[in-house]
């Protein structure tokens, strides 16, 4: 038959469609799958498609459709394949398209394949098929139940919330890792509960199975428990002739073993993933999965490499090639596009956060003049209180944006309770800013404040009035400090921005008291510390930041009710899949990138190397990378808080420099760039040992 639907391939993606299936003639029952097949699909080259194109052909050569087992991490992305393949294969069959008339019944993600198959043999596996499923809020309430009766929700020192214990149980899961491990990598300010989280955890599986209840994680377990058994494992794997996998490098080891134990000797297995993207370890995920794939076979499995790149220009891939080309380990690949330019990626070197923040205003705007659309652009960063400066920025020019990969810097918890305090103190008529802060305290809840807040409505000084009315019954000490706070800066006081150090001093505490992630919070709060250093009165800032909704926040409504155009901020790790023609990457410095805390040891810091190529690797058409010469820090054990001058990032040493533009902002700025030598490589190689502990 001609194939005439693989005529739009390049040759590396027909080579990756048609892998096998002449070589064993695929026909119907009597299939014999070709072995172990890895598709290495560099960033933009195509991955989707050749994977749909893949299936399809499989079918149009003689596969049962019921008999191909697609997995995918998002139902959308199934749905998107399952349409792909249909589309194909009918432009393939022509009349026969019939064939598809049951589609592909196994496609799916892993959790939602898991779920259907121990709905399958939950009697052989000792479930009940009319279990239920918790989502992670379910699991969360239920894990809280086990706490308390276990007496953990009543300890003299602060036991781990909720939410914190799921976490690590999921983790421990997830990774096939030691309760000991995990707590020492990822969670170690909960070590000194070792003991009791494990009592907690049995509690928490007893509880699971006393109710007849999985919860998410649970999917996968059961699943790898299952098909770990010889017998049940041959015949699980049996229902599938073909067996694929996208997005392999954000698997974990769960779902590695899942995937093995289905094709033991790989026949038919094929697996489609870039592990130069492999940016996901913080949700047990591991390049190690696909970057040990073709050893775990003998013969190994074939390597198949998608290196042509339809998003960016040349010179932008050259830069990101060279870039992760200095990875210690990796599958050798370097994108190439048909897409020429003249203009190379920037590095532009500027003074500090707030210059950085003018210099993206008026670098979008520009561009907007001369015909590209705010949403054609995006400013990417690490961590996402790293978009705080700039957001002001944006909301002060009033420019539209949406934010992907947490809320709004302004519209986060912790910077509303600061807030909060500050328009109490200037105003404590403002009963919404009240209410909010007086529910901060520790036995102080809505009925306590309402009475607090009635008390003071009628006052000619309300802060007066607040100090002598009665303490509420639970309050304890706190709330005297609470008063004194407010008075003071109610008062002269210290002045402006002083004023925002005396906040944040009180708040603190609490902060540590009510968010497990206090640490990372603590960014914020010195960040919103240093933009107030930008206005001349408490009255100036907090009118200004201010939003009237819906004209400028984000919100969970969504971009549409924002503005018929508008700026994308994003996270990198959001912004994995995504591309837009121009792209801003914020804080291109170490500390940043690579962050303070992704260099404990060589893999983590591989991984943020990695997450720098991913955002270069978005752009289409024009990419910067600023580069302040100074930028705050927080929160470091010897010094405190305080302004570092950065160095470049050393994932772009010297000898890549001819690959960018390298400039300063403003234009007449005068003085080096903040392009000088990068960091030396660590001595000590804390990832190859660590590795060599999970072999």
């Amino acid at each position: 038959m001609p194939a005439a639907y693989l005529e739009a391939l390049n040759p590396e993606q027909r080579q990756a469609v048609e892998h096998g299936v002449a070589e064993h003639g695929i026909a119907g029952d009597s299939a014999d799958p070709a072995g172990p097949l890895l598709v290495i699909a560099g960033a933009g080259s195509g991955k989707t498609s050749t994977l749909a194109h893949r299936v399809a052909h499989l079918v149009v050569a003689g596969a049962d459709p019921r008999r191909i087992l697609l997995m995918t991490f998002s139902r959308r992305a199934a749905a998107e394949m399952t349409r792909r393949v249909e589309r194909i294969a009918g432009q393939a069959l022509g009349g026969k398209a019939g064939i598809l008339a049951g589609g592909l019944t196994w496609a799916g993600t892993f959790h939602a394949i898991g779920a259907r198959l121990l709905r399958s043999y939950a009697a052989e596996i000792g479930l009940d098929p009319g279990f239920t499923i918790h989502d992670r809020e379910d699991s969360a309430d239920l894990m809280n139940l086990v706490r308390h009766e276990l007496g953990f929700s009543k300890t003299e020192r602060r036991f781990p919330t909720k939410a914190t214990c799921l976490a690590i149980y999921s983790r421990c899961v997830n990774a096939e890792a030691p309760l000991d491990a995990v707590l020492r990598e990822a969670f170690p300010w909960c070590a000194d509960w070792t003991e009791e989280l494990r009592r907690l955890f049995a509690g928490y599986v007893e509880a699971k199975q006393a109710q007849n209840v999985l919860d998410y994680d649970d999917l996968l377990l059961y699943w790898a428990q299952t098909v770990a058994d010889p017998a049940l494992g041959a015949e699980i794997g049996g229902l599938f002739d073909h067996v694929l996998v996208d997005e392999y490098q954000d698997t974990n080891r769960l779902q590695a073993s899942i995937v093995l134990a289905l094709k033991p000797d790989g026949r038919g297995l094929t697996v489609v993933g870039d592990d130069a993207q492999a940016i996901y370890s913080f949700r047990a995920a591991t390049v190690r999965n696909i970057l040990d794939f073709p050893g775990t076979f003998d013969p190994p499995a074939a390597v198949l490499t998608l290196e042509r790149n339809y998003r960016s220009t040349r010179p932008i891939l050259e830069a990101a090639n060279a870039v992760i080309g200095l990875a210690a380990e990796r599958f050798t690949k370097n994108l190439w596009s048909e897409r020429e330019s003249a203009a190379r990626p920037r590095l532009v070197g500027l003074a500090d956060e707030a210059a950085q923040a003018r210099y993206i205003v008026e670098r979008v705007l520009e561009q907007r003049e001369e015909g590209l659309a705010l949403k054609q652009q995006a400013v990417l960063f690490r961590t996402s209180h790293h978009s705080g400066p700039l957001e002001v920025e944006l909301t002060r020019r009033n420019i539209p944006f949406v934010k992907f990969g947490g809320l709004k810097f302004l519209d986060s918890a912790h910077v509303k309770d600061l807030l909060a305090l500050l328009r109490f103190a200037s105003n404590p008529l403002d009963r919404v800013a009240g209410f909010r802060l007086m529910q901060l305290l520790p036995g102080v809840g809505p009925a306590s404040a309402q009475r607090a807040l009635d008390h003071i409505a009628s006052a000619l000084d309300p802060l007066a009035a607040l100090a002598a009315a009665p303490v509420p019954p639970r309050a304890g000490a706190d709330w005297p400090a609470f008063v004194e706070t407010l008075l003071a800066l109610g008062g002269a006081g210290a002045g402006w921005p002083a004023e925002l150090e005396r906040a944040r001093l009180w708040y603190e505490p609490h902060l540590e008291r009510i968010h497990e992630d206090a640490a990372v919070r603590r960014a914020d709060l010195a960040q919103l510390e240093q933009i107030a250093g930008g206005y001349a009165s408490r009255e100036r800032f907090l009118t200004e930041l201010t939003l009237d909704p819906p004209d400028a926040t984000s919100d969970q409504a969504g971009p549409a009710l924002l503005d018929e155009d508008y700026l994308v901020l994003s996270t990198i790790h959001s912004a994995k899949g995504q591309e837009w023609k121009s792209v801003f990457v914020l804080n291109v410095v170490d500390g940043c990138i690579p962050s303070d805390l992704g260099v404990g040891s060589s893999a983590e810091l591989e991984e943020e190397r990695r997450l720098l190529y991913v955002a270069m690797t978005r752009a289409r058409d024009a990419l910067d990378l600023v580069v302040p010469q100074r930028f705050f820090t927080h929160n470091q054990s010897a010094q405190g808080d305080r302004h570092v001058y950065a160095g470049r990032t050393r994932f772009i040493p010297r000898e890549l420099l001819d690959l960018f533009e390298r400039t300063a902002w403003p234009p007449a700025a005068s003085g080096p760039i903040a392009v000088g030598p990068a960091p030396q490589a660590p001595r000590l190689d804390v990832g190859a040992r660590m590795r060599a502990m999970w072999r």
